[in-house]
């Protein structure tokens, strides 16, 4: 694994790298200006001096006024350091030469205005532009006036300006590597105190919750969703603090009868009947613990999506009225009328839903009074659902504790619970098998009847 660098310096280092690239762009920009400056000084520098060449050898007519002008000339380049001037016939003839530039053979052949650079034999540097001078004289009608500057001085300008562009560049970029290291540091000011405040969270302290108002807008939105991510966690937490007092508090009831009945049976000696009553006993006990580790097993693979049910038509009437013909020795027992009406398919896995549905009417029965009456109604309210509701009558739930019906070992009231019946997980079981086919469960209770409205995809229509 390579090594980890941290934030400040990964920011510092790219925002140098950024500046310098710059900065050497920018210099490599003023030294091409700073070129371009001179050469533009010089091709005007250069013309003028033609213009006055092509000037004055305009009104020659003779040789004799030839020789008169480039006295003049000689007196007019007087003072100009570095500039050469030669004019010759287009036979090669020189007439005037002044300056030591050696023009290259390629210079007079040139274009107007194209601006040559050279170096002679000696290493020194030119710059040079030719033109044709027409001239009043029958015999050389066009003379060839050629014109050069030394570049020496330009050049040893440009070294120094460019040795101290370099060296301003260079401090200017660790200049900028400093303050860019201050920068961010200052700016990740905000990220270190999250990083405090996050540091000061425990398990104890989940109610804690990060400084939004007080950091950059670019970090709202992460200490937003850390602060839902608590929440998140402070509720998960508190539902598996309260689950393992639940279940801690199921299983001690009967693992205690159990521990109990065995010493009681095995404090002296018993008869044959005695200890199968107790064994009896025992596997009573035995049983619901079974179930219960089931039930839980059942919920920790919803709870982990896990739970992947198969895809087949169901019968939803077909499986109300077997069911209730399940319980019809129960519903007898306490005379309690069940009905059912309407008619729907779903698709989904049938074991499962048939579970829901067994705990949902187990449900309906156990808190059904003497007398009293359930209704299952299965309709189409429209679209793709199919709704199943399952009423029955007794004492209102109050609205506090329907939020919490579906939560595991929740009871609205110990007493509700006869001879120990359930263990408060059939409705949590109902809700994941019912999300896991992709539907959704509700419970409302007034006027001394309760509602369990179950929403479940429809089924597609057989081919």
């Amino acid at each position: 694994m390579g090594k980890r660098h941290a934030l400040t310096t990964r920011l510092t280092a790219l925002f140098a790298s950024i500046s310098t690239v710059i900065l050497l762009l920018l210099g490599l920009l003023i030294g091409e200006l700073a070129e371009h400056h001179f050469e533009e000084l010089d091709r005007d520098l250069l013309q003028g001096k033609l213009e006055l060449l092509q000037n004055a050898l305009g009104k020659v007519d003779s040789y004799p006024a030839l020789d008169a002008v480039t006295e003049e000339l000689q007196k007019a380049l007087v003072g100009h350091h570095g500039l050469s001037v030669t004019v010759q016939t287009t036979q090669g003839k020189i007439i005037f030469a002044s300056g030591e530039a050696q023009f290259p053979t390629t210079l007079q052949g040139s274009e107007a205005d194209a601006l040559i650079a050279w170096t002679d034999s000696g290493g020194r540097p030119f710059r040079g532009m030719s033109v044709l001078a027409p001239t009043k004289i029958r015999e050389d009608p066009n003379l060839i006036a050629t014109v050069a500057i030394d570049l020496t001085r330009h050049e040893t300008f440009m070294e120094s300006f460019q040795i101290a562009l370099w060296i301003a560049i260079g401090t200017a970029a660790m200049l900028t590597c400093l303050l860019g290291w201050v920068a961010v540091r200052r700016g990740l000011a905000p990220l270190k105190e999250m990083r405090q405040r996050a540091a000061d969270i425990t398990a104890n302290r989940l109610d804690q919750r990060l400084s939004v108002a007080s950091i950059p807008v670019e970090l709202a939105e992460v200490a937003e969703t850390l602060n839902g991510m608590l929440a998140r966690l402070q509720d998960s937490f508190h539902r598996l603090s309260d689950f393992s007092s639940d279940l801690a508090h199921e299983l001690r009831t009967p693992v205690s009868n159990l521990l109990t009945q065995t010493q009681v049976i095995l404090s002296k000696p018993r008869s044959i009947e005695e200890y199968k009553d107790v064994l009896a006993s025992n596997a009573e006990e035995l049983e619901r613990l079974s179930r219960t580790v089931a039930d839980m097993l059942f919920l920790a693979k919803a709870e982990n999506h896990l739970l992947v049910p198969r895809q087949e038509q169901v019968d939803l009437d077909q499986e109300v009225r077997g069911l209730l013909e399940f319980y019809e020795v129960v519903l007898e027992e306490k005379v309690i009328s069940a009905t059912c009406h309407g008619h729907a398919f779903i698709t989904g896995d049938k074991l499962m839903l048939r579970r829901a549905i067994s705990n949902l009417l187990s449900n309906a029965i156990r808190h059904t009074p003497l007398n009293g009456k359930i209704d299952v109604d299965i309709s189409n309210p429209g679209g793709n659902q199919v709704l199943l509701k399952v009423t029955n009558t007794g004492e209102t739930i109050a609205a506090e504790h329907l939020p919490r019906l579906f939560d595991r070992f929740y009871r609205v009231d110990t007493s509700r619970q006869h001879g120990g019946d359930g263990a408060g997980l059939g409705l949590p079981i109902v809700k994941s098998i019912i999300e896991a086919h992709g539907g959704t469960i509700s419970v409302s209770s007034r006027g001394g009847r309760t509602d369990f409205l179950m929403h479940l995809p429809k089924a597609a229509p057989r081919a």
